[in-house]
């Protein structure tokens, strides 16, 4: 089954300018449905099937600004489950057909309220027709963080040989910052967990929230953060054309950020040091950029 080949990505190599620390990148855009939500969205649909909350007459419900739905969509259509995802209109277009071609249901959102706006949605659907919708609720489900605190985490800290130094991560939801940095922190408590944002709450690093301005997720911790760094969507977009052009790496923006921050990071570490960071998704869910004009 599909499910069976989600994680175990492989742990890339990035070139520096040979000053500071060694950056890797999990390659998490090799997973089934194109990115690192296919790790949270196998465990809340199989925790669902394992619970009994999600028999075969309901509807997997959730809000969603592209991935996590792509990776429900796709693995409902694997379990034989109706999706229906809430999502703001303003979405890209490569991400609405994805969605569409896997049979999923979208409800168009108000754009202007983001993320928070189909949030919101998602919450009244599941709340008004319980008997109708299995709501994975991606922004409090602990599944979310689990699946990179029992995964993504124990990758990593085997893939390099158990000498990771740094993990930087971007937040949407905060479940693979969050489940990643518990675990590493569990495993060697002097590694340093630093969260990588927008630099403003208007941006355009999609998949990534400016938490002090948006409704936090359930389980998002503040006391895993050591430091924090804001990157701009314009630095984040010229970072994304580099690694396809000088790393052969086809990759979303918000991986632009992640990868930028990471080295922002390594350049003010000693060479002994290593920083991994996630390459969140593929550059194909963002062809329609203007940045690929």
């Amino acid at each position: 089954m599909i499910l069976d080949n989600v994680g175990h990505t492989p742990l890339i190599p990035l070139k520096t300018n040979d000053k500071g620390a060694q950056v890797f990148a999990k390659a998490e855009f090799l997973n089934p449905s194109g990115s690192v939500k296919d790790r949270a969205a196998k465990a809340m649909l199989l925790d669902g099937v394992r619970s009994g909350k999600l028999t075969n007459d309901k509807t997997v419900l959730d809000a969603t600004s592209g991935n996590t739905g792509i990776a429900l969509a796709m693995f409902g259509a694997v379990l034989g489950y109706k999706v229906v995802l809430c999502m703001p209109s303003n979405a890209n277009k490569e991400r609405k057909r994805i969605l569409k071609a896997y049979g999923a249901d979208i409800i168009a959102t108000n754009p202007l309220e983001s993320s928070d706006g189909a949030f919101l949605k998602a919450k009244q659907l599941a709340g008004e027709n319980p008997d109708t919708y299995f709501y994975t609720d991606q922004y409090n489900n602990a599944e979310n963080w689990k699946a990179h605190y029992n995964g993504t985490a124990l990758e990593i800290w085997e893939q390099t040989q158990h000498r990771i130094t740094h993990f930087v991560a971007g937040m949407g939801t905060s479940g693979t910052f969050i489940g990643t940095a518990r675990r590493l922190k569990e495993l060697n408590p002097a590694i340093k967990t630093v969260p990588m944002q927008p630099a403003s709450p208007l941006h355009g690093l999609e998949g990534m929230r400016h938490q002090a301005t948006v409704i936090p997720a359930g389980f998002y911790d503040t006391a895993l953060f050591d430091g924090q760094i804001d990157i701009k969507t314009e630095d984040a977009r010229q970072t994304t054309k580099n690694l396809a052009q000088e790393q052969g790496l086809f990759v979303g923006i918000s991986t632009g950020g992640n990868v930028l921050a990471a080295l922002q990071l390594a350049e003010t570490l000693p060479r002994e040091a290593i920083v991994v960071t996630i390459l969140c998704d593929s550059g194909f869910r963002y062809l329609s950029d203007e940045m690929w004009d």
